[in-house]
C-alpha cells in the first residue's frame, strides 16, 4: 500500500511535466501553422487576401480620384453651364451636400435636406426646416434626386433671381402639393410686415365698382348704427366693433372653401391649393374673435344681433360666391381695405391717448394668453402688439382676395407656390454659404 502511494507520487510530477511540455509543442506548432498559412508564397488564401487589399486601395484611390475631379468641375460638374456660381461655392456645396448624404449613395432625400440645413440655422428657422423636408418629400413623392442635380438647382434659383433664367427648377418640383399641403404661420411678424400701408386698389370692372361701392354703403351703414364715428374712440367702442366684425369676417374664407370643396368634388379635378388658403383665412378670422372675447363677454342681444347678421350675410355671400367668385374676391379685398383702416385707426387712438386714458393701458396691458401664443407675441407682449398683428393680418387677406380676383378655378395658390418656396430656401442657403465664406476670408 505505502509502495503504491510511494509510485504515485513519483508519476505525478512527471505527468504534470509531460502535460507542459504538450501543451508548449502545441503552441509552438500553432505558430508554424499560423505563420505558415500567412506566408503568400505557401497560402493561397493569403495571396487572395493581400489581391483583395490591392484592389481595395485602388479603388479608394479611384473613388478619391472621382471626388478630386467632381470637385474640379471635370465630367460630373461643367462649370460653363452655371449661371451664378463660381468654382469655390460649388465646392463647398458638394462637400456639405457628401456630407449630407447619409446613406453615401450620391443621392438627397428628404432626411439629406434637413441635415443640409441644420448647419445652417443661422438662415433657417427649426420649423422652416422642418417644411422644407416634408415639402421636398411630397414634391418627389418620397423619391430623391443626384447631388448633381441638386447643384444645379441652386444654381438655377439664383440665376432666376437675378431674373437671366425662367421655367421650371431642374429638380422638378410638382403642382400637386398644395393640395394637401398649406403651412401657414401668423407669428413672427417682421418690423416691415407689421408697417402695414393703407393701400387701395382701383376698380377696372363693372364688377369691381359695385363691389366698391358695395363696401362703402355697408361701412356707413355699420358706421352710423354703432355710433363709431360719434365722439372719440374708446375701449368699449373697439371692443364691440372688433368682436362683431370678426364673427362677420370669417364667413367669406369659408363659404370660398366650401363652394371650392364641391366644385374639386363634382369635377373631379384639383384645386389648386386655394381651398386650403380661404379655410386658413377663415380660421384666421376667428382666431381674432376668440382673442377679443377674452377681453370682453358680449351680452345676449349682441349675441343674437351675431346670429341674425351670420344668416343675412352669409346667405347672400354663399349665393353670390356661386355665381361669381371674382366680384365676391373683389368685395374681400375692399372690405379687408377698410378693415386695415380701422385698425390703424385703433393703434394711433392707444399710441396718441393720455396716460389717464382707458385706451393707454393697452400699451402696456398684457395680451390675452391666447393671443400670445397663437402671434408669438412673447411672455410680455402687449394688446398693442396683438392689434399690429390682427392689422397684418387683415393687410395680407386684402393683398391675397386682390390678387386672386379674376383667377381661373384651378389656379395655383399664390401664397404657397412649392417651386417659389424651395427657390426662395436654395437661394437662402447659398447666400449664407457665401456669407460665411467671406467672413472667413476677412
Amino acid at each position: 500500500m505505502i509502495a503504491t502511494l510511494s509510485m504515485r507520487a513519483i508519476k505525478a510530477p512527471i505527468r504534470m511535466a509531460t502535460l507542459k511540455h504538450n501543451a508548449a509543442a502545441m503552441q509552438n506548432v500553432s505558430i508554424l501553422v499560423r505563420n505558415f498559412s500567412l506566408n503568400p508564397a505557401t497560402d493561397p488564401k493569403a495571396k487572395m487576401r493581400n489581391f483583395d487589399e490591392s484592389l481595395a486601395r485602388k479603388e479608394i484611390k479611384a473613388d478619391t480620384a472621382a471626388s478630386n475631379r467632381i470637385l474640379n468641375l471635370g465630367p460630373s460638374l461643367d462649370l460653363s453651364k452655371f449661371k451664378t456660381l463660381d468654382e469655390s461655392v460649388v465646392r463647398k456645396i458638394y462637400q456639405e451636400l457628401v456630407y449630407a448624404d447619409k446613406g453615401a449613395d450620391g443621392r438627397i432625400s428628404d432626411r439629406d435636406i434637413k441635415r443640409l440645413l441644420y448647419k445652417h440655422t443661422s438662415a433657417f428657422t427649426d420649423t422652416e426646416i422642418v417644411e422644407m423636408g416634408e415639402l421636398f418629400y411630397a414634391s418627389k413623392a418620397g423619391g430623391t434626386v443626384s447631388i448633381e442635380k441638386f447643384i444645379e438647382a441652386v444654381d438655377y434659383a439664383t440665376a432666376k433671381k437675378e431674373g437671366k433664367v425662367d421655367g421650371p427648377n431642374p429638380i422638378g418640383i410638382g403642382s400637386c402639393v398644395p393640395e394637401y399641403m398649406f403651412v401657414k404661420t401668423h407669428g413672427n411678424y417682421t418690423p416691415e410686415k407689421l408697417d402695414v400701408k393703407l393701400t387701395h386698389v382701383e376698380p377696372e370692372s363693372r364688377l369691381d365698382k359695385v363691389a366698391l361701392n358695395a363696401v362703402k354703403a355697408t361701412r356707413i351703414i355699420f358706421d352710423t348704427a354703432t355710433g363709431w364715428n360719434r365722439g372719440s374712440i374708446t375701449r368699449e367702442k373697439v371692443l364691440n366693433r372688433t368682436i362683431f366684425l370678426e364673427t362677420v369676417a370669417a364667413i367669406p374664407g369659408m363659404v370660398a372653401a366650401i363652394i371650392r370643396h364641391f366644385r374639386s368634388l363634382r369635377n373631379m379635378q384639383r384645386d389648386g391649393g386655394m381651398l386650403q388658403m380661404f379655410l386658413e383665412e377663415a380660421n384666421n378670422e376667428r382666431m381674432h374673435l376668440l382673442t377679443f372675447i377674452k377681453m370682453k363677454d358680449p351680452g345676449y342681444l349682441f349675441r343674437a344681433s351675431v346670429i341674425g347678421g351670420q344668416l343675412a350675410f352669409g346667405s347672400i355671400f354663399f349665393v353670390s360666391y356661386a355665381a361669381s367668385p371674382s366680384f365676391c374676391h373683389r368685395f374681400v379685398g375692399y372690405i379687408e381695405e377698410e378693415a386695415c383702416s380701422t385698425y390703424t385707426k385703433i393703434i394711433d387712438a392707444i399710441e396718441q391717448a393720455p396716460k389717464d386714458n382707458e385706451l393707454a393701458a393697452w400699451r402696456t396691458e398684457l395680451a390675452p394668453k391666447i393671443a400670445r401664443s397663437y402671434w408669438k407675441l412673447g411672455e410680455q407682449g402687449t394688446v398693442l402688439d396683438m392689434i399690429y398683428a390682427v392689422r397684418a393680418d387683415e393687410a395680407e387677406h386684402r393683398d391675397v382676395n386682390h390678387t386672386v380676383s379674376g383667377f381661373a378655378h384651378d389656379a395655383i395658390n399664390p401664397v404657397y407656390n412649392p417651386e417659389e418656396k424651395l427657390n426662395k430656401m436654395l437661394v437662402a442657403y447659398v447666400s449664407d454659404i457665401m456669407a460665411k465664406e467671406n467672413k472667413t476670408s476677412a
